[in-house]
């Protein structure tokens, strides 16, 4: 298990809205960045992460896996370690 999850969304400004929202909320470190995922080869269908370590209660978002996975379809992303 790695010490991130990222809510992984296609769109910049959409991930980086939602960044801002989670860390007015508390959530850390809610780093945005391009990132492509394993068995992707074209820049231009790269993907953009939101990385999350620690929860607005202090525990690791690993916790409130749930939480953000529900988060995640409502904004047609999703979550992975």
């Amino acid at each position: 298990m790695t010490d991130f999850l990222l809510l992984v969304l296609h769109d910049r400004d959409e991930a980086e809205d939602l960044a801002r929202t989670l860390a007015a909320a508390g959530w850390a470190p809610c780093a945005v960045h391009k990132d492509l995922l394993a068995g992707e080869d074209d820049v231009e269908d790269a993907d953009w992460v939101v990385e999350l370590a620690t929860a607005p209660d202090g525990t690791p978002a690993h916790a409130h896996r749930d939480e953000l996975e529900s988060l995640a379809e409502r904004h047609d992303a999703f979550v992975t370690d």
